[in-house]
């Protein structure tokens, strides 16, 4: 199962620093994500358990901020900083994109472990948080479809920072893609079907 899913900003520091990286859209499928810790290890005020969950999904948007910076070092690609994306969209191929997996372990930030698939497209950064016996192969290719699809819609090459005011398609896009937190084999027939539906359904 896919407890939760995030776009952020990938921002490079000379120093190593990811204070810059920031969040811009988040979702969650399961409270287990989030409210696995005993009830008796719960925070009792809101603002605390919220600013708790914020930090949860900040922290894995860091991991996954320093381990698209070190694939691209390490491939020779140059590293995107906080400035703006390509200005057209066209110019970028998801084939491009970085891609990777890594664990999360017990207690780091979550209580079980969890498995994060991301991609790293341009100045942008996308994220699954998976159950760790999830299926790592179905896992990369939703993202990869989830990816497009959201950059196509929201134009989010373009205008990245208006995410927040397109949270409804986002959010079109992943009830289809991830019902319930749900991955679903995606053949041909089912992403074109996709494409129709989306057609009226998420305007540009």
């Amino acid at each position: 199962m896919v407890h939760g899913f995030l776009i952020h900003t990938l921002c490079h520091c000379p120093d190593g620093s990811t204070s810059l990286c920031r969040v811009l859209y988040s979702r969650t499928f399961s409270s287990e994500v989030f409210d696995d810790q005993a009830e008796d290890q719960r925070e009792d005020d809101p603002e605390k358990e919220r600013l708790r969950r914020k930090e949860q999904i900040l922290t894995v948007a860091r991991q996954v901020q320093s381990s698209c910076m070190l694939l691209r070092q390490a491939s020779g690609k140059p590293v995107v900083d906080a400035a703006p994306p390509l200005p057209t969209e066209e110019a970028f191929s998801l084939r491009d994109a970085d891609y990777g997996v890594f664990g999360l372990a017990p207690g780091d930030p979550f209580t079980e472990r969890k498995i994060v698939v991301w991609m790293g497209v341009l100045s942008l950064g996308f994220a699954l948080i998976c159950d760790a016996e999830e299926n790592l192969m179905l896992a990369e290719s939703t993202l990869r479809m989830l990816v497009k699809f959201l950059l196509d819609a929201l134009k989010l090459l373009n205008q990245s920072s208006d995410i927040v005011l397109k949270a409804d398609k986002a959010e079109i896009l992943l009830n289809m893609f991830l019902p319930h937190g749900q991955l679903l084999f995606l053949n041909h027939q089912f992403v074109q079907a996709l494409e129709k539906e989306l057609g009226p359904s998420t305007p540009k």
